[in-house]
């Protein structure tokens, strides 16, 4: 008897979490959805420019190189970008295991603006939520687990808007019209395959070394002070992103693989690594994504 009434009572609450769960999970799905609109809501209407080597000059011979190895004359400048992301996301330190990822994401160029909903699998039963985002010039992370147990959540301020603004200047590799002085970056030679591109937005100034490999292609970036939350505090850290396995999606070559890592005192901590499953550009943003 008090078996049943275990089993039944046990089954009440089975339930009543899954419930709980997909309500969270519900609820966040619409405001990421009013996140995501109100991004692309916010892109210029300037009308659609075209690519042409005029824009080059005056830029450093490398990153010349680059562009004209990744874009065509005539190419269009792209406005917004949304994409599909599988991978592996390490939480903790080089010891922690990996974890499979899908994400979402999406950018606008014009203003700089990125919005990442990744779900994570902690284990087969538990997945972690990340929302990352820099919208509107401010920057912020929030993660959920089951998308309804909050377990970080920083808030905008000037160390997370430049974390987040540097992040967007390394990925504009996946729609690299915006890498282009148009797109408000302003590129400083370093040497014949290197450079450094500057990015402005907001009151929010960031730098990033790129490097490119014998094909004119972007291999890595790096930042010397990109930061970093650690206890609750910012700190300043070496920085790296790598991107491999070019091809052309759009009329543009981009990669279609990448990792990260924060380059620590004890060793190198490689905490994502990814793979565009699929990446749709669009410079009429008439037309939406």
């Amino acid at each position: 008897m008090w078996l049943k009434i275990f089993i039944v009572v046990l089954g009440i609450i089975i339930v009543g979490l899954i419930c709980v769960v997909h309500i969270s999970k519900l609820r966040l799905d619409i405001v990421n959805a009013g996140f995501v609109n109100e991004l692309l809501t916010n892109v210029s209407t300037q009308s659609c420019q075209i690519f042409s080597k005029a824009d080059l000059l005056g830029l450093p011979a490398s990153v010349q190189k680059y562009f004209t190895h990744v874009l065509s004359e005539g190419q269009p400048h792209i406005q917004t970008i949304r994409l599909q992301q599988s991978g592996d996301f390490r939480l903790g330190d080089m010891k922690a295991p990996w974890k499979q990822l899908n994400a979402r994401q999406y950018f606008t160029v014009n203003p700089s603006g990125f919005i990442w909903d990744a779900m994570i699998k902690a284990n087969p039963l538990v997945h972690v939520r990340v929302v990352d985002m820099f919208m509107a010039g401010e920057g912020s992370l929030c993660a959920k687990i089951l998308s309804c147990i909050p377990v970080v959540d920083a808030k905008p301020n000037p160390e997370m808007n430049s974390a987040e603004l540097m992040r967007y200047l390394a990925e504009a590799v996946w729609f690299p019209t915006a890498l282009l002085p148009t797109g408000g970056v302003d590129w400083t030679p370093i040497d014949e395959q290197s450079a450094k591109a500057t990015l402005e937005h907001c009151g929010t100034t960031v730098s990033l070394m790129f490097y490119f490999n014998s094909r004119n292609e972007v291999e890595r970036v790096f930042a010397e002070d990109r930061y970093r939350e650690v206890d609750g505090l910012f700190e300043p850290t070496p920085w790296t992103g790598h991107f491999s396995n070019y091809q052309v999606r759009n009329d543009m070559l981009i990669p279609i693989d990448a990792e990260v890592e924060w380059n620590l005192p004890e060793g190198d901590l490689i905490y994502w690594r990814g793979h565009l499953e699929k990446i749709e550009h669009q410079w009429d943003q008439s037309d939406g994504l």
